[in-house]
């Protein structure tokens, strides 16, 4: 799902070999590199494995669900965060495995919590990209 964001959205530098991840996002879909060997999916994009140096990578696209691992309010930030009153800044566990540095939107911060399912949403970057940050999944609860 493509969405405005309240945080700023700079456009990311798009690599030839990172370009299948960000066309990905710009079309809203959490595009990923697996390596064939191992079948470990990889962070960063990259076209090689950092688990078992192969080049034999194919991208996939994930599911865009993961679990919130650790989280931060952010109150200071630099560059062209500088101006927003906080951010949350959060490590997201992806079904497929990789662990990815990234923002928690539409949420309260004082209602997340480690272990909170999340899935992701794409944030416009400008013509080539667009950014992936997560947002809690509701559940019946929060009905």
């Amino acid at each position: 799902m493509m969405s405005n964001s309240p945080l700023p959205t700079p456009a990311p530098f798009v690599s030839v070999e990172t370009e299948p991840y960000w066309s990905g996002a710009k079309a809203g879909k959490l595009v990923l590199p697996h390596c064939r060997a191992c079948d470990h999916t990889i962070w960063y994009p990259k076209a090689f494995c950092g688990e078992c140096g192969a080049f034999d990578v194919e991208w996939r696209e994930a599911s865009g669900l993961g679990t919130l691992y650790s989280f931060t309010q952010v109150f200071r930030g630099e560059g062209p965060y500088r101006e927003c009153a906080s951010f949350v800044l959060a490590l997201v566990d992806l079904d497929e495995g990789a662990r990815v540095l990234t923002n928690i939107v539409d949420a309260d911060p004082a209602g997340l919590a480690v272990g909170q399912r999340l899935r992701a949403v794409f944030h416009d970057a400008g013509e080539a990209a667009a950014l992936v940050r997560f947002t809690p999944i509701p559940t019946s609860s929060d009905t």
